[in-house]
Parts: C-alpha cells; sequence; structure tokens
C-alpha cells in the first residue's frame, strides 16, 4: 500500500502467479448441459405418466364405486328435502328468493347482493306496474297513477271541532291524554 502526499489512498494487487498447487485441479466445464436435458425430459416425461397413471386409476375407481353402489331406498330423502331448513345461508345450497308472484329465483352461486337486487327490481316493479296476486290480476295501481288521483281528487280531512258530524255516534268514549286513561261517563 503506497500513500501520496495528497491524502488519496491506492491499493495494488501483488502478484500470485508464481504460487501453484498441484493438488487442485481445475475443471474443463462447469456443466454438463447434455446430461441436464437428458434429466429434465425425463423427469417431464415421468411426471406426465404418473399424471395420466393417476387420472385413470381414479377413473377406474369412480365406475366401481357406481357401479357397487346400491339404488336408493324409496324413504330416502330428496334433493330438496336434503336442504337444511329456511333461513339459509347467502351461497349455501337451496338460497335463493320466492318473490310475491311465486317465482323462485335461485341465489346459490351469485355475489351477496344479488339478493337485494332481486327484491328490488320486484319492488320497482311493484311501483311502476301497479301490484298482482299470483294469479296476476291487479291488486293495485301504479304509484305515477296513484299520485295523479290525489292531485285530482285530493285528500280528505279532517272536520273542524264543532262541525255536525256525519257519522253516527255509538256512545263510545274516547281518552283523552288529561284523563289518564279514564273515561267520562263510566
Amino acid at each position: 500500500m503506497r500513500h501520496k502526499g495528497n491524502n488519496e489512498h491506492v491499493t495494488e494487487t501483488p502478484d500470485v502467479s508464481h504460487i501453484k498447487n498441484i493438488d487442485v485441479t481445475h475443471e474443463v466445464s462447469d456443466v454438463n448441459v447434455p446430461a441436464l436435458l437428458k434429466f429434465v425430459i425425463a423427469l417431464t416425461v415421468m411426471t406426465i405418466v404418473v399424471y395420466v397413471l393417476m387420472w385413470a386409476m381414479f377413473r377406474f375407481l369412480n365406475t366401481q364405486v357406481t357401479r357397487n353402489d346400491p339404488e336408493p331406498g324409496p324413504m330416502a330423502l330428496s334433493e330438496q328435502e336434503r336442504l337444511p331448513p329456511e333461513p339459509r345461508l347467502q351461497g349455501g345450497p337451496g338460497f335463493g328468493v320466492k318473490l310475491e308472484d311465486g317465482q323462485w329465483i335461485p341465489l346459490e352461486k351469485r355475489e351477496p347482493q344479488a339478493e337485494y337486487e332481486v327484491l328490488r327490481q320486484q319492488w320497482e316493479n311493484v311501483l311502476s306496474q301497479g301490484a298482482k296476486d299470483s294469479a296476476g290480476r291487479p291488486t293495485g295501481i301504479p304509484i305515477n297513477q296513484a299520485m295523479k288521483q290525489v292531485v285530482e281528487q285530493g285528500l280528505p280531512s279532517r272536520t273542524p271541532p264543532g262541525a255536525p258530524r256525519e257519522f253516527k255516534d255509538y256512545g263510545i268514549r274516547t281518552p283523552t291524554g288529561a284523563s289518564s286513561g279514564r273515561v267520562e261517563g263510566n
């Protein structure tokens, strides 16, 4: 190591070419490429063969099981009877919505908000087309038509105090807030 006067640091590598160790030899090649390629190809072929054999074995075993299984008895539960009782979890087998018109909409494999979307669509249909019973007969009117009728006919109002009553008085007295629930005349 040598130091110059201007504080610059310089390092020199010593010459070691004269050192020889006859016990250490140098490899001619680092990797045997043909042998490595043969190994990779053999590994790939063996993986494919094992995959095909496993597939064939599982297929054979499945056919054996279905062939040896007895037919279900007459008292066995049907698919619908095996479902858990209501309410079912969203995404579970048999989960769905039965609309007011009796239509069943399965929601088993749909997103969680699908139930709300189906019900919201049903409500929109009732508002725009009017309510209908299960036979399809109208039981209500669309909201726009109802609003037009209210505007044309007006809303009923209470009779002012002291005005003659148009209904028959059956002698029923209603308790007031000041009477603490007591009714006069009893």
